[in-house]
């Protein structure tokens, strides 16, 4: 008898896309010229430095300037870039610049990928995810060089500007500054108006989403007309970059003049998106500065942006949620429209699984490193978060944490609900419901 071969769903191939991308990173860096030593990088470190790339977190166990040579800079920054579009959409985009046809199946993966409304002119988004990603990269790229030249030398300078705005736009983090002191980040542009403003706005343009921009594009400036989704994502946004920023300004940084205390508060409240720049030392936050980072950690970006965390609409709907029960309202409602009951319920589920992952994997590094809980909550959060801001202990975890950390940071990349998803993409329904039984809650 002859068994019938089974297909992949959507998201076990975004799954196993994502880990051969990854895979091949680690191999990569494992050459002896990827390293400035010359021997390559070993296999934990290679695997952690992949993960993090492609997953664009930021979390680094070698310093990205000093320890990896030419060569293993360009293959991070390509790792980084197929990242922060997604693998799918980089495979899509292969595709379409070699002429190949692209099948329905192919473009119900993308639609998946990128969380689109809806299959038709999915290849024409696609081009506008690619048009978008070189525009603002490349702007970001000259403008940072613009600085970076009269810093390091011309040719330096140039690749520094590249660097540095692919990695700011896909959020991923990473950085070159470890010339001037190791696993310093942007810290030494503290208040240097251009970078700073630079940074911020490659990290907001890449973390609001391409369904987003492509909204925005298509009505312009008419608010009303917008999506209810690219409504949420940008009111949600503002307040989420706007309250953080005057906590900071107001509770955090006090040693530093007001105009540095002003670009730090405003450049780690954009930061904490799913960026994993830093231009504070955040050994310096009080423990509520650490706990509004965390915060924001797990929230993390838009739906179909270069950002991961949980996302900003996932938070929306929750709290949203909780002010229609506390009116005793039916529904969950944005801007005179209704969310529907099944949007709610995996908004509950991915709240649920991201406060699981994060908080277990901290308990675990905390017990297995002797480390603070709350320092452990910090880095646990970084990385599920994809974010990249660690306190310090990336470098010293052992083994065991730095597994947690990569596992962390691939489920946040992917998403948490797409790994269950995958594992679990056999379990059907019964359509047959079980008798309903009153239970009390709160």
């Amino acid at each position: 008898m002859i068994r019938k071969r089974k297909k992949l769903s959507s998201p076990q191939i975004i799954l196993l896309g994502f880990g051969a991308v990854i895979l091949l990173g680690s191999l990569l860096l494992m050459l002896p010229f990827a390293t400035r030593d010359g021997r390559g990088a070993p296999l934990s470190d290679a695997l952690f430095t992949a993960t993090s790339a492609v997953c664009v977190t930021g979390l680094v166990v070698r310093d990205t300037a000093t320890y990896w040579s030419g060569f293993g800079q360009g293959v991070l920054l390509a790792l980084i870039q197929v990242g922060g579009m997604g693998v799918v959409t980089f495979a899509v985009l292969l595709g379409l610049t070699t002429g190949q046809k692209i099948s329905l199946k192919q473009r119900g993966l993308m639609q998946d990928a990128i969380s689109a409304h809806r299959l038709g002119g999915i290849l024409r988004l696609t081009g506008f995810i690619l048009t978008m990603t070189a525009a603002f990269e490349l702007t970001g790229a000259a403008l940072l060089s613009l600085v970076f030249c009269r810093e390091f030398g011309f040719w330096r300078g140039l690749w520094y500007g590249l660097f540095h705005g692919v990695s700011a736009f896909c959020n991923a983090g990473f950085d070159l500054m470890g010339v001037r002191a190791p696993y310093s980040s942007l810290t030494s542009f503290v208040s240097h108006p251009a970078v700073n403003l630079v940074i911020m706005l490659l990290i907001v343009t890449g973390g609001i989403g391409f369904l987003t921009w492509d909204d925005i594009r298509t009505n312009r400036l008419r608010f009303r007309r917008y999506r209810m989704q690219t409504k949420v994502v940008l009111v949600t946004s503002a307040l989420l970059l706007v309250l953080p920023a005057a906590y900071f300004f107001c509770f955090e940084f006090q040693g530093l003049p007001p105009a540095e205390r002003a670009w730090g508060a405003a450049f780690q409240s954009v930061t904490a998106r799913t960026a994993g720049f830093n231009t504070i030392d955040f050994n310096a936050l009080s423990e509520g500065g650490v706990g509004v980072m965390i915060l924001l950690m797990l929230t993390g970006g838009a739906p179909g942006s270069t950002a991961g965390g949980m996302k900003v609409t996932t938070l929306a709907v929750m709290v949203s949620t909780a002010f229609a029960i506390f009116r005793r309202q039916e529904d969950t409602h944005f801007f005179g429209r209704r969310v529907d009951e099944d949007t709610v319920r995996s908004a509950m589920a991915i709240l649920t699984l991201y406060l699981t992952l994060f908080f277990f994997g901290g308990l675990l590094i905390s017990r297995a490193e002797g480390l603070p809980l709350l320092t452990c909550l910090f880095e646990t959060a970084s990385a599920v978060g994809t974010v990249g801001v660690t306190m310090g202990i990336t470098p010293q975890l052992g083994q065991l944490s730095r597994c947690v950390l990569i596992l962390l940071m691939f489920c946040g990349r992917v998403g948490a609900l797409t790994l269950v998803f995958a594992a679990l993409s056999e379990s059907r329904g019964t359509g047959a419901r079980l008798p309903k039984e009153k239970l009390i809650v709160g």
